[in-house]
């Protein structure tokens, strides 16, 4: 695997990643599987802490989430709703398991993650819609949860923050949950696929442009839509303020940095980071890293900011 100005200790974290199929029809169901099996269950991403989590299913759906808190939860507690990466087409709500132990420890959030239908068997509207359903449900039900509602911040990477940043356009639309934030990591954002940031890294990268191409293909079959592709959304007016990070080396890099942009021109609080010799998920392939550890404290520092707290729980 091949990246040119490339952080060392990010280099040394991928030297052994095998080289897996390129992402495709034929190869989509292998690894679908591969990433059921390797993603931890809750059990294994909690370990000895002090939390408990149970699944639930939206009444009058079969959109199941998954609820991780606190065994004790803090007066006023914050909420976070989490969307899961893969491309629209791969992974489930338990991919973030490790990101999301980490926040509820830090900050005593009641965290749900959903399981939105995937592409290309399930196009859009339907990911973007179960997503937005999710985030109903645990509004509506912020009492019950444990949580308080103006402290609920939607986010997640790749296809997630995609999807979360869609998730904030139809809230603001339809007069739906309000949230105090939206944390984009690396988002997945224009379909387009033709950013110079995407031709400088088609190639060299954990999620190519070939990748990105299949997957707003599965999404969309040509279609276009602002809640799908938030980068084309014309008036982001109103929106929640939003965290942005994004690798200096990866595809995604130009569409986050110009989402970014008119999001400050719209009168829309958002905070940017471009980290120098990052590639597309570094935290989690190299979560010992020096960048990875500034990434880790930038997040928290804006979600202490955004929620008004201490950080701890």
């Amino acid at each position: 695997m091949s990246f040119p100005k490339l952080d060392p200790e990010l280099a040394e974290a991928l030297r052994d990643l095998p080289d897996g199929p390129a992402l495709g029809a034929e190869t989509l169901p292998a690894i679908r599987a591969a990433l059921r099996e390797t993603n931890p269950g809750c059990a294994e991403a909690v370990g000895e802490r002090d939390l408990v989590w149970e699944d639930r299913l939206v009444p009058g759906t079969d959109i199941a989430v998954t609820v991780l808190r606190p065994r004790v939860l803090a007066p006023g507690a914050p909420g976070f709703y989490n969307i899961h990466g893969g491309g629209m087409v791969m992974d489930d709500r338990f991919a973030d398991l490790p990101r999301m132990v980490g926040l509820v420890e830090e900050f005593g959030f009641v965290a749900v993650t959903v399981e939105y239908r995937l592409a290309p068997e399930h196009p859009h509207p339907a990911p973007i819609e179960d997503c937005y359903a999710g985030l109903v449900w645990m509004a509506d039900n912020a009492a019950e949860l444990g949580f308080d509602p103006a402290k609920l911040v939607v986010g997640g990477g790749s296809a997630g923050g995609g999807l979360s940043a869609g998730v904030a356009l139809l809230a603001r639309d339809r007069g739906g949950p309000a949230p105090a934030g939206q944390l984009l990591l690396c988002p997945m954002l224009d379909d387009r696929n033709d950013s110079p940031s995407t031709v400088e890294y088609g190639d060299n990268g954990v999620w190519t442009r070939a990748g990105n191409a299949f997957g707003w293909h599965s999404l969309l079959d040509g279609r276009t839509s602002e809640y799908a592709a938030p980068a084309r959304a014309t008036d982001l007016a109103g929106l929640p303020p939003a965290f942005i990070e994004v690798g200096a080396v990866e595809i995604f890099r130009d569409e986050d940095i110009d989402y970014a942009r008119r999001l400050w021109q719209a009168g829309v609080p958002a905070e940017l980071h471009v980290w120098a010799g990052a590639y597309h998920g570094f935290d989690r392939f190299a979560p010992a890293a020096e960048v990875t550890r500034a990434a880790l404290a930038a997040r928290s520092s804006w979600l202490r900011r955004i929620l008004g707290t201490t950080g701890s729980a």
